[in-house]
């Protein structure tokens, strides 16, 4: 069999990104058991609620749903259990330092695959303003104003 390469997204948490001000993202590996990974194969995962957690010096990913394998026996997983991330040690003294700062959290951005290993995107986050939500919608729907105007004088 063929070793994948290349970049497969599973999931990816849309809202995320309007609910909080994104400050840094980066990669982590995420420690999983067998039935979780051929659930993530068939493309199914949902990070709506997930947000990630020091305990004692390791981070954990909570909240994440990858729902049970459709083929699973007794072997199967608990759906919403918690995931131990795979980070390097100053990466995570970088994250508990950003964490310790008021009104940040970590939050999972994306799920993917990576030359066959299962990833998932954080990002240190600020939760926004219901103002600066309506003020982010207004700057997008305005750009997509300008640019039907644009597109439609060019024909």
């Amino acid at each position: 069999m063929a070793k994948d390469s290349g970049r497969k997204v599973i999931a990816s948490n849309r809202k995320a990104r309007h609910d909080y001000l994104i400050e840094d993202t980066l990669e982590a590996g995420l420690a999983l058991m067998g039935t979780e990974v051929k659930s993530l194969r068939m493309g199914r995962a949902s990070l709506a609620d997930g947000f990630a957690t020091f305990y004692g010096d390791e981070l954990w990913l909570e909240g994440v749903h990858i729902p049970e394998y459709v083929q699973g026996t007794w072997t199967n997983h608990t759906p919403r259990r918690r995931r131990k991330l795979l980070l390097h040690r100053s990466q995570l003294a970088k994250l508990h330092a950003a964490t310790r700062q008021s009104g940040r959290t970590i939050v999972p951005l994306a799920l993917y695959f990576v030359d066959g290993r299962a990833k998932v995107e954080l990002g240190v986050a600020t939760g926004k303003k219901a103002y600066d939500k309506r003020h982010a919608l207004r700057e997008r729907q305005d750009q997509r104003d300008i640019a039907r105007a644009l597109h439609v004088r060019e024909e």
